[in-house]
């Protein structure tokens, strides 16, 4: 198997996209839903999402978000293409191995990142919105199939049955 890294970010993709393609399947009304304790509406997370990854990746790349939550919805479809290039940013930059320190400036002032942070915020991240995600949709039951670990697997080959 490949460096550990490289094959959580294979799977981080995997998983964005597959939800981006269920929510690529919904109406403009249910792209609005939400539900208690989620971070906002369908669409409104699956933006910061895909925004919140794009600046995890300049922090590898350099050069400038193409997305801006500010800027508004812009479509599943533009999401989905900014997620798949996003994460085979991602997914290159975990499989460099040596960490490195950039700069910040945040609001509270400015910070010395160590990008191995980045690299586990990004997962966490993920993970944490498509639950979110997830759970609007089953709160409204709208299926949206499986993405554990185990159907990343399946889907690419990870388990195959043994036969005999």
């Amino acid at each position: 198997m490949d460096n550990l890294w490289i094959e959580a970010f294979r799977y981080h993709r995997w998983a964005n996209l597959h939800l981006l393609d269920v929510c690529a399947k919904l109406s403009d009304e249910q792209l609005e839903l939400t539900s208690p304790g989620t971070y906002g509406t369908i669409a409104a997370t699956l933006l910061h999402l895909v925004a919140a990854e794009q600046r995890y990746a300049v922090r590898f790349t350099g050069g400038t978000p193409a997305i801006n939550e500010r800027d508004g919805f812009p479509g599943v479809a533009k999401l989905r293409g900014l997620a798949a290039s996003t994460a085979d940013q991602l997914i290159e930059a975990a499989g460099k191995g040596k960490q490195k320190v950039v700069e910040v400036d945040w609001p509270e002032g400015k910070f010395s990142l160590d990008l191995g942070v980045v690299i586990i915020q990004a997962l966490h991240h993920g993970n944490d919105h498509r639950t979110h995600i997830c759970t609007i949709l089953g709160h409204h039951d709208i299926a949206y199939g499986d993405m554990d670990v185990w159907a990343y697997g399946h889907a690419t080959g990870g388990i195959v049955p043994i036969k005999g």
